[in-house]
Formats: structure tokens, C-alpha cells, sequence
């Protein structure tokens, strides 16, 4: 049990320009957005594919939600991968949680045995917000490089959504309790942290491509159960360099506010062990306190 993540707070920010950062599939694959508060969305479900391709291609570690094939060629249900991972073991939960990281980070709902296991994560995220408000999505379209079909010659339509620039902050809380249940080490949530940032700057696809990690703060608490809250909606943007938050292409535009997040640190100081902080050259966040330490 010493060996278990402890309860932690997670705040993550990271941007992009001209990119779909989590297209919805019910809006023709559009960005994500509120056009209510101008705010930019982007899923919790985004965020842990990035972690697993992360973890499992770059960093060589078993996963759990990934596609797999049977021998037919067909691909696995849950039930199939469920069975490929855990042929040899009696008990196929305790074998899951041994052998794939992401089971001990985010669980997940397992068939077995006719029976539905679900088991909470020791990790969860909230949908991920911009930190300022954003232009509505941009629809471009161009041509493509193909006939539209035998013998014509108009070539194909390319059409996509994409966002001028958004910051984003995404918001995540480590339970110590199902730390202890799922079995998430301190070894597994150190990795899983910096394939959050190495992954989300390495997702190099046609939309994703120029997104950045800037800043990653981590709380680490003393005592199961405790934590601050809502450290996502806590923070904004100061000292804008356009004339509208809307105007914002670059993360030179503005700086980011955390005093709020540090006035609140300094009241839960009692009950916190340590604070640790990664930051990007780019980003310019002000007063950032001496004794939080930065991360390697």
C-alpha cells in the first residue's frame, strides 16, 4: 500500500492553433463547442486516448482499450480481449489490473463470465474547457488530389472544421482510495503524467498537429479524501495583448492568472505534502511560489 498513488490534484494546460482538438461526431466532426459562453470543449475520453497510445507505443506498456484482432481477423469485442489477457489466470480482474496500466488508472467496465465487473478508476478527468473565450469554429474547404470517380474530371471536396487558437485546461483528481483498490502506483501515475505531456505534443496527425503542453501542476495531499476543487475554473487570462479574449491567436497574446490557485494552497497548506510544477518556455505565468517545486 505505501507504494500507491497518494490523492492528488491535476491541472494540465495545453493549446494549439488553426486544429481540431476533439472533433464531436454528432456535429459533422466539428470542434467541440459552447456557443453560450464562446468556450472551446474537449472530452475526458480525448485526453486518456492520448495517455494510452502514448503509453503503449512510445513507452512499450500494456493497455487495455486498444485495438486487437482475433485470428479470423475481425476485431476483439471486450469479452475476446478480456479473455486474451487473462487466459492463464483464475482470477481474470486481478490479472487485468496487473497487467494493464490503464486498468489501474481509469478502470473500466469488464465482461466476465456472463457478469459485468465494473471498476472505478483511481484517475478521472473533467471535459477539459478553454481558459478564454474562442472564435466559433472556422469550416474551410479545398480540393483533393483524386477524380470524384471513374472518368470524371472534377477532382474530390476536402471540408473540415478547425479552431483559430484555444488554451485549454484540463482538470483531474487522483483518488488514494482507489489508488489502493486498483492498484496505481506512484511508478504508473509518474509515467502516466508525462505521457500526458510528451503525448499530447507528440499526437502528430493531420489535426492535431502544433498542439503544445505548457503547464502541468500537481498536488499531492496528506491524507486520503482531501483536495481543493475545481483548480480549472480558478485560473484566466490577464494582460491581453489583443483586443478581445475571441482574438487570441498565440499563447504571446496573454498571461495566465493562478493567484487564485496559490492564495488557496497556502490556506490547504496543512493538509498538502507537496506541489510540483512543469512549465513550458512559452507560457508566462506570474509568481509561481518558491517552494513548489519543478518537476525534471
Amino acid at each position: 500500500m505505501e507504494n500507491c498513488a497518494k490523492q492528488s490534484e491535476i491541472l494540465f494546460l495545453w493549446d494549439g492553433e488553426n486544429w481540431n482538438p476533439n472533433g464531436d461526431m454528432l456535429n459533422n466532426n466539428a470542434p467541440r463547442y459552447d456557443e453560450i459562453s464562446n468556450i472551446a470543449l474537449t472530452s475526458d475520453v480525448r485526453l486518456k486516448r492520448t495517455i494510452r497510445d502514448d503509453l503503449y507505443e512510445r513507452k512499450g506498456l500494456e493497455i487495455f482499450v486498444r485495438e486487437t484482432r482475433f485470428e479470423d481477423g475481425n476485431i476483439m469485442d471486450g469479452k475476446g480481449r478480456v479473455e486474451e489477457l487473462t487466459k492463464d489466470s483464475d482470477d481474470k480482474i486481478e490479472a487485468l489490473k496487473l497487467k494493464c496500466i490503464d486498468v489501474r488508472a481509469f478502470g473500466g467496465v469488464f465482461p466476465v463470465e456472463k457478469k459485468q465487473y465494473n471498476l472505478t478508476g483511481a484517475l478521472q478527468f473533467k471535459m477539459s474547457k478553454s481558459i478564454h473565450r474562442v472564435d466559433a469554429p472556422v469550416y474551410i474547404k479545398g480540393t483533393g488530389a483524386f477524380a470524384s470517380g471513374p472518368g470524371k474530371e472534377n477532382k474530390t471536396f476536402r471540408e473540415e472544421y478547425i479552431l483559430p487558437y484555444a488554451m485549454f485546461a484540463t482538470y483531474g483528481i487522483i483518488s488514494g482510495l482507489s489508488a489502493k483498490k486498483s492498484g496505481l502506483s506512484k511508478d504508473d501515475l509518474s509515467k502516466i503524467l508525462d505521457s500526458l505531456w510528451v503525448g499530447t505534443k507528440h499526437l502528430v496527425t493531420r489535426t492535431k498537429i502544433g498542439q503544445m503542453p505548457r503547464f502541468l501542476l500537481k498536488i499531492t495531499y496528506k491524507n486520503d479524501g482531501d483536495f481543493i476543487g475545481d483548480l480549472n475554473n480558478r485560473i484566466c487570462v490577464k494582460d491581453l495583448k489583443t483586443a478581445s479574449e475571441q482574438e487570441i491567436r498565440s499563447v504571446k497574446n496573454f498571461k495566465v492568472d493562478i493567484s487564485s490557485i496559490v492564495k488557496l494552497t497556502e490556506n490547504f497548506k496543512d493538509n498538502i505534502e507537496k506541489i510540483e510544477y512543469k512549465i513550458d518556455d512559452s507560457i508566462v505565468i506570474d509568481s509561481i511560489p518558491d517552494d513548489w517545486q519543478r518537476m525534471v
